[in-house]
């Protein structure tokens, strides 16, 4: 079975003026394209041919979990945005994001920080433990929480391919205007299952 490039949830340009047709078309159209193309020539042939993607991610290391990995993060990562999104969370969602954080403005204050140290390249992401409770991760590379029995809920590229055509090198804008499209159903969805 091939992997495939996910139909995007929405049009190139429907995230501008936060992330421009250009970038979407570089990140989307090149970028994630290349880990799906180079993923196919990892598994052809090999026992991993026949595993979905999250089980190749947990079961694999090295060049075959970073692209498995990196199609997988690319591909939540563009449901976790919306034209229509922005705002704040709702319902437990909410209620978890306050009691963890104080308020969802705390929140925002955590999870920017934490983006903003994530040194290199990399992803930021909201995930849940164990016991529900909700945790900011940093993950270098290709690294994503699935691949340490934590669930995902919303995720931040911070590679600079996700960004510099319209931010340059300044993450920190980039990181305050992501949430003006963040998908806060999506991320509810993922919270509640």
């Amino acid at each position: 079975m091939a992997f495939e490039l996910p139909v995007l949830p929405y049009e190139k340009n429907a995230l501008e003026p936060y992330l421009s047709a250009e970038t979407l078309e570089y990140h989307y159209g090149k970028h994630h394209q290349a880990y799906v193309t180079r993923l196919n020539q990892l598994v052809e042939g090999t026992e991993d041919a026949d595993k979905s993607l999250g089980e190749i991610i947990t079961s694999s290391s090295g060049r075959l979990f970073n692209e498995a990995a990196q199609v997988w993060n690319h591909a939540f990562y563009w449901h976790c945005l919306s034209p229509k999104g922005g705002g704040r969370p709702s319902g437990a969602l909410a209620e978890a994001i306050d009691a963890d954080y104080g308020s969802f403005e705390g929140f925002k204050e955590a999870f920017n920080a934490m983006a903003m140290d994530n040194f290199g390249s990399g992803w930021t992401w909201l995930a849940t433990n164990g016991d529900n409770s909700l945790t900011i991760i940093n993950g270098d590379d290709a690294d994503c929480p699935v691949a340490h029995d934590h669930t995902p809920l919303l995720i931040v590229d911070v590679w600079e391919h996700a960004y510099y055509i319209d931010y340059r090198h300044a993450r920190r804008k980039y990181l305050e205007n992501i949430w003006k499209i963040m998908n806060w159903d999506f991320v509810a969805q993922n919270f509640a299952a």
